[in-house]
């Protein structure tokens, strides 16, 4: 058995002696035949203890001050500490069996500097080096007082490849075999040591973090291997520049309809019933062309009725005439210009019951095909017209976009009958009051269609889009959530 074997094997027995209370002596005796294999497994039980202790700590500085105070206890040390790189520097993190003293006081100075020496190194590096020593510069841990005859030895602390911390140990008293036992600490401590960083991590500040992986990021970037970081960061820089630097045609839009520039209401004269109805919403209307007929048979009676009496009075007038009855002449005047009214009256109504159109145009309302016979009221819309040459569009824009339109301002309308054809439109009017539309505050907006508008009808629907200006595609992008967060900060903070 080895000197370092014998010494790691001798602090677990002593302690599991001492815990049962049996002599030491009698321990040691028993393990003076043990063979190589059983040393091996000593080892990897002390990672395990040591394992388990630190993770039965919340804490990185309870952890660590416990890992070093049973690492200490093992292996007999006179201190055992554990640091960790804080940013250029080492830290110091706990020492065995520490109390609340100040760890980053000059005192430890000396101990940093070895624990750096080791990290910045890459290597373990002990004192009184051996028979074969690793060519490495010790004079940091030169200068860690210690007795003449006393040994140290640091073991860095390695994650991913990078060192984050050290772990120093110190002995009063001479160690033989001091080369073999950091082999057997490198283990231990590559197994504990990256729980503890972890831990670290977990208790630094974001700060910390964020320059930590900030640092991370640039060596990886003037590595060897770091063409595609360099390649990939050059990219984001153009990326970047091109979202906050570049501007861009900004556009601001909302659902459109197409409307007829005017429109007319064609209303029922009279109570009655509908007779015939010659068109229906879509269609293509000419000027005096009849569109809708009442039923007029109640007039056509009246009108005889007032046609007889009328000839009645005529006649009545005439006899009186012959007989010159003065009085009975101008009664029967009087009836015949009543009747010749009343009969006007009739004409007029039996002509308002043939409904044409006013004007060319497009039916936009009033399908009647299926309401044949049934009775209408006076004053009901019976068909709407729009000029069919004219047309508008009206967008609904929002509240927070409206202060960006302006008339004249160009703009495109892509409709759902014509997904892939974007007509060209310009604001001519913008409506003062908003109104709630699927619980959105919009404005309508008025455009003219200034290119071939000859395939749109009215009552078409889609979206359309008003150029309002340049703008950079980050504003575009993050504006909203920007006034969003200004709002909200004005509504909490006043």
């Amino acid at each position: 058995m080895t000197p370092t074997s014998q010494t790691l094997g001798l602090s677990l027995v002593a302690r599991r002696a001492e815990a049962a209370g049996a002599p030491l002596q009698d321990a040691q005796e028993s393990l003076e035949p043990v063979a190589v294999g059983r040393t091996l497994r000593l080892d990897v039980k002390l990672a395990l203890e040591l394992q388990a202790v630190v993770l039965s700590h919340g804490g990185c500085a309870a952890a660590s001050t416990a890992f070093a105070s049973e690492l200490a206890t093992a292996l007999g040390c006179s201190r055992v500490s554990v640091g960790f790189v804080n940013g250029r520097d080492v830290r110091l993190r706990a020492v065995s069996h520490g109390g609340d003293q100040d760890l980053g006081g000059q005192g430890f100075a000396p101990l940093t500097a070895a624990m750096d020496e080791a990290i910045e190194q890459g290597l373990s590096l002990y004192l009184p080096v051996g028979a074969t020593p690793v060519s490495a510069i010790r004079l940091a841990h030169s200068r860690v007082p210690r007795p003449g005859d006393g040994a140290i030895a640091t073991v860095p602390i390695v994650h991913l490849g990078e060192g984050v911390g050290a772990v120093t140990l110190e002995w009063a008293t001479p160690i033989s075999g001091l080369e073999q036992l950091v082999e057997e600490l490198e283990h231990v401590v590559s197994l504990v040591g990256p729980v503890l960083h972890l831990m670290h991590l977990r208790d630094a500040p974001w700060t910390l973090r964020v320059s930590r992986r900030l640092r991370r990021g640039w060596q990886r970037l003037n590595s060897a291997d770091g063409n595609k970081w360099r390649i990939g960061l050059v990219s984001g820089v153009i990326v970047l520049g091109l979202l906050t630097l570049v501007p861009v045609s900004y556009r601001v839009g909302g659902k459109a309809r197409i409307e007829g520039e005017s429109q007319r209401a064609l209303v029922t004269p009279a109570d009655g019933f509908l007779k015939a109805v010659s068109v229906r919403p879509g269609d293509r209307v000419k000027k005096d062309q009849l569109l809708v007929e009442l039923a007029d048979q109640d007039l056509l009676l009246e009108q005889r009725k007032w046609q007889g009496e009328q000839a009645q009075q005529d006649n009545a007038y005439a006899t009186a005439l012959a007989g010159s009855d003065r009085a009975a002449m101008m009664i029967a005047l009087a009836k015949a210009d009543e009747a010749r009214a009343n009969l006007g009256l009739v004409e007029a109504q039996l002509q308002r019951a043939r409904i044409t159109a006013p004007f060319d145009g497009v039916v936009m309302e009033g399908d009647l095909t299926q309401s044949l016979g049934a009775p209408v009221q006076r004053g009901k819309v019976l068909i709407v017209l729009a000029p069919g040459d004219s047309r508008r569009v009206t967008i609904e824009i929002d509240e927070r976009d409206i202060g960006d339109v302006r008339v004249g301002q160009p703009g495109r309308l892509s409709l759902s009958a014509l997904p892939w054809d974007a007509l060209p439109v310009r604001v001519t009017r913008i409506a003062p009051i908003a109104h709630a539309v699927d619980g959105a505050n919009v404005f309508d907006v008025e455009t003219e269609v200034t290119g071939d508008a000859a395939r749109i009808r009215p009552g078409l629907e889609g979206i359309a889009k008003i150029e309002v200006g340049r703008r950079t595609l980050a504003w575009a992008w993050l504006h909203r959530a920007v006034d969003w967060l200004r709002m909200s900060t004005w509504a909490w903070v006043g």
